[in-house]
């Protein structure tokens, strides 16, 4: 982990959306964090970010409806999907992307979830396919990512990336019947 800073990862919270703009810019013209931070608020996934020192570290989504692929979803029905796993470049190998994959399992566990999933690049991605074995994912099928970006000129952008759907069995939380912390806590 990272020595001598204190890594705190908490659910986003509206006031948080332009550190996170300031600090890990979207790559497109609209702002990814503000999707994430709606579909939270809508209850469709958790936003989770790691703060270092009070500056965003890193940051991934837990969607609770699972991956949107049609291909997945035949394989993984009802499977958390833990989306857009980032870790600032400066801070990788810190143990921040692991804290943030953890923190994801433990609230899938919470809600009851047996399997939880994520999607790595099928070829382009080696080191996060390598964390991502270490913690016990394994492969269950490959997909196309369908997504798509608009560019500082306005023009959408469709992007199809090949991925590989890795899926983790959950460790039943022992506390499951109690209601979970709220979302901005911490652990």
């Amino acid at each position: 982990m990272t020595s001598g800073a204190a890594l705190r990862i908490a659910a986003c919270r509206r006031e948080d959306l332009d550190a996170l703009e300031e600090h890990l810019p979207s790559p497109s013209a609209t702002s990814y964090h503000a999707r994430r931070f709606a579909r939270q608020a809508a209850g469709a996934g958790t936003y989770l970010v790691a703060w270092l020192d009070g500056r965003p570290a890193g940051n991934c989504e837990v969607r609770w409806n699972g991956c949107a692929a049609p291909e997945v979803r035949a394989v993984t029905a009802g499977c958390p999907e833990v989306n857009g796993l980032h870790v600032v470049d400066a801070l990788r190998s810190r143990g921040i992307g692991t804290a943030l994959i953890r923190r994801a399992e433990r609230l899938a566990a919470r809600r009851g979830a047996r399997l939880i999933g994520l999607g790595v690049d099928d070829h382009g991605n080696p080191r996060a396919a390598a964390l991502y074995a270490r913690l016990g994912y394994r492969p269950t099928v490959r997909y196309l990512d369908r997504y798509s970006y608009t560019d500082d000129a306005g023009v959408e952008h469709p992007v199809e990336d090949p991925c590989v759907f890795l899926v983790k069995d959950l460790v039943p939380d022992p506390d499951q019947d109690r209601p979970a912390p709220s979302a901005g806590g911490t652990e």
